[in-house]
């Protein structure tokens, strides 16, 4: 049995319960507890999350239940493109649809795990860099498998681009 730590948003706390739940099951129970303190950007936030969790699950020939990964990985999409709006409004000047957006994402990211560190990830990098060379390979012909083997190890605590860019500086 795992017991799913409890955490907090907008001082309510959620999470506190002893069976085993999916990440859907959690957005869901989080949704009903927002509608009824009254939480208007945390609602609209997961009832937006939830429906980017079903669309993906009927997407394609047939409808499929997602595991808690694959939910990760749709919270993480759905986390950059609010930051990624959030950059551009910001440029824009509309500040008022930039702070919308970076609460949504702040409201995604706390479902999702800590993010790995740039040095914990730099050293990652460059472990899997000196196996590669060990290996005898080197350059180009060695980021995919670096990159492959640094997201193996980093799981999604790390972003991809990040990974991208860090293997290829440390390849040259």
């Amino acid at each position: 049995m795992q017991i799913s730590g409890p955490f907090s948003i907008s001082g309510a706390w959620f999470g506190q319960t002893e069976c085993m739940t999916t990440l859907k099951d959690t957005l869901k129970t989080d949704l009903t507890a927002a509608m009824k303190a009254g939480d208007d950007v945390l609602k609209s936030t997961l009832r937006m999350a939830i429906a980017a969790v079903m669309n993906a699950e009927v997407a394609g020939s047939e409808a499929v239940a997602l595991s808690d990964d694959q939910v990760l990985k749709i919270l993480q999409a759905e986390t950059k493109k609010r930051l990624e709006s959030a950059e551009i409004y910001t440029q824009a000047g509309r500040v008022e649809a930039a702070a919308q957006e970076s609460a949504e994402a702040e409201i995604l990211s706390r479902y999702l795990p800590a993010a790995m560190s740039d040095d914990e990830l730099l050293v990652i990098v460059n472990e899997e860099v000196a196996a590669a060379v060990a290996a005898g390979n080197e350059g180009a012909k060695a980021m995919g498998l670096v990159v492959k083997a640094v997201r193996g190890r980093a799981g999604s605590s790390a972003d991809g681009a990040k990974i991208a860019a860090l293997v290829k500086s440390a390849l040259g």
